[in-house]
């Protein structure tokens, strides 16, 4: 074989020297492109953004003469931009009291959430009867309609106070399953059998304004055989998708069970219970708790009895939410607005929306910032070890409704 000359090698080693650069073009780029992609040893992994934290939707009622100014309290401690509110109360002066309010609030025309129900919306309702119940399913709808991606219904009367802000809530509440519904019920219901169950009733209000005296009839009727009742607190944080199951949801169940709680004594105290034991979707959801902190006497009654400072280390102390119920303007108030709460007079409870300074007494919620920034406390820590309590192995499955 002939050998190459050495001008001949001199053109090939040339010619090579001449590629080189185009040859190594798209190798550069392959591994800049791989370094971009992929992080170097030993740092952390790329994480996604967290997501918002969950909304929530509070009704909040009055039913007495002149609870205006306790809901104007209720709301300044209960408020917070990322959720939504629907106020109710049956009174023209509370009504007209309560839009003046909203109306005069910067931060409420701001964020626009909060909503005092006209009165074709909210007439007088009877506790004992099923326009409670009916009210209470209207508000779920107006919430439904008007405000989006909220995630929980959280029900609340004027007499009740929340012991935690709502940093802490929506902050534990981002840690769980957005389909739980906190909904305290038993299938036991004893002495309730014979005086709720099986009367038959009128309730006036359905068709007489401001008649709520529930009538009770002679007559008496047994036990239904195709579902099972469950009664409990009236008080409920109820997921979303659980209330569109019962206002639009494709089973009949809601509906029947309904058509059956019109004739049930305080029907507020086992509708959502019945429907959610019965439903095959729903029953796996259930943790028995209503997030209140209540106190009874001994023998407990058929109403729990008023909070005062001698309950507050049992309510700090409890990791409840909320808490019922609360006498006007008791001092215990005053005590959960500044050693609960952090919140002055007058004004809303501080949170991370929040971009005023606090220094020499001013209120931080003039200045505003973004509404789904959260600044928890180190009293969050209590809801969540209240959860965890709850969810633990011999609290969760083996009391779901039983």
């Amino acid at each position: 074989m002939r050998k190459p000359t050495p001008a001949h090698r001199r053109r090939w080693t040339r010619a090579l020297l001449l590629a080189l650069p185009l040859l190594s073009l798209p190798i550069l780029y392959a591994a800049l492109g791989a370094a971009r992609s992929s992080s170097p040893v030993g740092s952390a992994p790329r994480r996604r953004p967290p997501e918002p934290p969950p909304r929530l939707a509070y009704l909040i009622t009055g039913a007495a003469p002149g609870d205006g100014p306790r809901i104007r309290r209720l709301l300044r401690a209960l408020y917070h931009p990322w959720n939504c509110y629907l106020v109710g109360v049956a009174g023209e002066d509370e009504r007209a009291d309560l839009e003046a309010f909203v109306r005069g609030q910067e931060a409420l025309r701001r964020y626009g959430n909060v909503r005092v129900a006209a009165a074709a919306e909210w007439g007088a309702v009877s506790p004992r009867g099923p326009t409670e119940l009916a009210a209470t399913l209207h508000a779920a709808s107006v919430l439904l309609r008007e405000f989006e991606g909220w995630s929980w219904f959280i029900n609340l009367s004027a007499s009740d106070y929340p012991l935690m802000p709502q940093d802490d809530i929506l902050h534990i509440f981002s840690y769980i399953p957005r389909d739980l519904n906190f909904i305290e019920h038993t299938s036991n219901i004893g002495w309730k059998e014979h005086q709720r169950a099986r009367p038959i009733i009128v309730d006036p209000a359905l068709q007489v304004p401001n008649k709520t005296e529930v009538i009770t009839t002679k007559e008496k009727r047994s036990l239904p055989s195709a579902f099972k009742i469950f009664v409990g607190s009236s008080w409920v944080v109820l997921s979303r998708s659980f209330l569109e199951f019962c206002l639009l949801g494709w089973d009949n169940l809601p509906r029947t069970l309904l058509m059956y709680f019109t004739n049930f004594l305080s029907s507020s105290e086992g509708y959502f219970h019945t429907v959610i034991c019965n439903s095959e979707y729903y029953q796996n959801t259930t943790i028995n708790s209503d997030l209140r902190f209540m106190a009874w006497d001994n023998p407990p009654r058929t109403h729990p009895v008023n909070l005062t400072t001698e309950h507050f280390s049992s309510m700090a102390n409890s990791g409840a939410p909320f808490a019922h119920s609360f006498a006007n303007d008791n001092s215990v108030l005053d005590m959960i607005d500044s050693k609960l709460l952090g919140r002055a007079p007058d004004r809303f409870t501080p949170g991370g929306w929040c971009l005023g300074s606090s220094v020499g007494g001013k209120d931080p919620c003039t200045f505003f910032g973004r509404s789904f920034v959260l600044r928890p406390t180190k009293g969050s820590a209590k809801l969540e070890k209240l959860l965890l309590k709850l969810l633990e192995p011999d609290n969760f499955r083996p009391k779901q409704c039983k």
